[in-house]
């Protein structure tokens, strides 16, 4: 299915739940799919990759003819062009050359049709310059893959974020709704003069606030909803219904050492081949070049005319002993540039292997957060439970209810990211370590 096919396909599936308000089912795969068919992130460095072929294309100059063809008119009382017009136009008489008519002549007329041909022979500078090209195009192409790699990754991670949005809404659902019965006991009791109106005010603070985050929770998906969209290329003002974040994604073993083909690895390796046979091209343009050429010629005295023709080949051999030391500092220019690739390449390299032993050590303490806080939540829940039992036997405060509630919104709030956390670390580690071959 073709990407414009694929949209409206999509577009069509997103109508009618918008007109519903109903949420779109979305799985990470297909959220995956959509994002490496239809992110504009991708198609753009695609487009670059498409530039730099067409760059590469421009230096088979090197090697093809130059054809040209053009079509004068010319007419002058000149001594020495008239003469020669005539000569050209093969029209010459014992009579031009009166040296009347060679010192004044009349005004005379040429037409001419010129085809001009330059077929380069020797120039290693272009050959080396081809070769930069080439290895620019590739660094472009690794570019590519790495900005999908990245696309992908961003996808996971949204789709994360939505997860995390979701089990929000439904911690925050959860906490209104008990809050809300815990108003109508509190409300009853008040009513037989077992608490004071104070208390009543408590919950009903704390149902409002609750109310009010759960507004946010529920903005908070929409707009995580519309960042997958933008990364799948979609339209946005949809809400998709994700899988569930009960538990951590289940991952396949990672390598943790750092890949020496890493995608953006090799395209900086690519711009330093570049950078280098910039510095062989300029070198050699102390090398002597070798060109043809060849024209063929029509001249006639009228328009159109096809009177007189003639040839002129040759070739040239032509060597650059001094441009004022212009070559020499440009290739120490292009020197320096390489230099600085490969310690940009260094560099990159070094960076990669401190993100990566920090990635690590956050998936080890995601991991721990996660199996502390899931023990927490157990815990909060059978406080809440004990304090229930004890709040409708008049044991404990409206005040240590609303606490203990409190508590176990926070908890399963704080597990739900700590999982968010692990997921998208361990994600992220994935693509820290992704080859290019993946």
């Amino acid at each position: 299915m073709n990407i414009v096919a694929r949209s409206i396909f999509i577009f069509s599936l997103l109508i009618p739940a918008w007109s519903s308000g109903q949420n779109v089912p979305l799985t990470l795969q297909e959220a995956l799919h959509s994002a490496q068919q239809n992110n504009q992130s991708i198609h753009i460095s695609q487009l670059d990759v498409s530039v730099s072929h067409a760059n590469y294309k421009q230096t088979q100059a090197v090697f093809l003819p130059q054809v040209n063809l053009g079509y004068s008119a010319m007419r002058t009382n000149n001594p020495l062009n008239a003469f020669g017009f005539k000569l050209q136009q093969q029209a010459i008489t014992a009579s031009d050359f009166d040296p009347n008519v060679l010192n004044d002549p009349a005004a005379t007329q040429n037409f001419m049709v010129k085809a001009e041909v330059l077929q380069p022979i020797f120039n290693l500078d272009g050959l080396y310059q081809r070769q930069a090209a080439g290895n620019q195009a590739e660094a472009y192409q690794w570019k590519h893959i790495r900005t999908k790699q990245y696309v992908l990754f961003d996808v996971e991670k949204a789709y994360a974020q939505l997860q995390l949005a979701h089990r929000a809404v439904a911690v925050l659902e959860e906490a209104v709704s008990t809050a809300q019965s815990v108003y109508t006991v509190t409300n009853n009791r008040f009513e037989k003069g077992y608490l004071q109106k104070s208390d009543v005010l408590h919950v009903q603070v704390h149902a409002t606030n609750s109310e009010s985050r759960l507004a946010e929770a529920r903005s908070n998906v929409q707009n995580a909803s519309d960042y997958l969209s933008l990364l799948m290329g979609t339209p946005t003002g949809v809400v998709y219904a994700v899988d569930t974040t009960t538990q951590v994604n289940e991952v396949q073993s990672i390598d943790t050492t750092l890949p020496e083909n890493r995608a953006d690895f090799m395209a900086m390796q690519k711009a330093v081949q570049a950078r280098d046979n910039l510095v062989k091209s300029g070198t050699m343009a102390y090398v002597p070049t070798l060109n043809a050429f060849g024209e063929y010629l029509f001249n006639d005295a009228e328009a159109f005319g096809f009177g007189s023709d003639s040839y002129l080949i040759g070739a040239q051999l032509s060597w650059k002993i001094f441009n004022g030391t212009a070559t020499k500092n440009k290739v120490d220019a292009q020197r320096s540039e390489r230099d600085k690739a490969v310690r940009e390449l260094q560099y990159q390299k070094e960076q990669a292997q401190l993100e990566l032993s920090k990635t690590q050590r956050q998936q080890q303490d995601a991991r721990l957060t996660v199996n502390q806080q899931a023990l927490a939540v157990q815990q909060a829940e059978e406080a809440l439970r004990l304090i229930q039992n004890r709040y409708e036997q008049g044991l404990v405060t409206t005040t240590d209810l609303l606490q203990a509630q409190t508590m176990v919104s926070q908890q399963k709030l704080i597990w739900a990211q700590a999982v968010f956390q692990l997921n998208t670390t361990q994600a992220y580690l994935r693509f820290l370590t992704t080859t290019s071959n993946e």
